[in-house]
């Protein structure tokens, strides 16, 4: 099956024809995003907290404004970043704030937690280059 792809999508550039890829969102090489609070090692007491959210060189909007440098918070909880080229998932693992929030209250049950941001663009869509923030750890109890 892959080497029938690979053929499909040589004959269609050989005869012209490119293969549809969708380019990424550009972002300032400058941009950043950061958690502002839980600081990381933090004690959370109690299973709900705020995540405040802060991005830099760039602007927040909602999901579905395709303007330049702007885009909307992903929380990634004990996770890894996804796929650069792909949506980012809607999970338990994968919040969105599609509305253009910059903080939210969310509950975690007891233990030990990674969060760390990732801006998608309109179609939820990493940036290119991709805007996300350091991985941090916290502890619910």
């Amino acid at each position: 099956m892959l080497r029938a792809k690979f053929f499909f999508t040589l004959v269609m550039i050989v005869v012209g024809i490119a293969p549809a890829v969708a380019a990424r969102t550009p972002s300032p090489e400058n941009a950043e995003t950061y958690i502002i609070w839980p600081p990381d090692g933090a004690v959370i007491h109690g299973g709900k907290f705020w995540v405040r959210m802060g991005l830099r060189n760039m602007g927040v909007c909602p999901k579905g404004i395709n303007l330049p440098n702007v885009g909307h918070h992903h929380v990634l909880i004990d996770t890894d970043l996804p796929s650069m080229d792909e949506q980012i998932a809607s999970d338990k693992n994968h919040l969105h704030f599609g509305a253009g929030e910059t903080e939210a209250r969310i509950e975690l049950p007891p233990g030990k937690h990674t969060l760390q941001l990732l801006l998608g663009d309109h179609d939820h869509i990493p940036h290119d280059p991709p805007v996300y923030s350091k991985k941090i750890s916290i502890t619910v109890q």
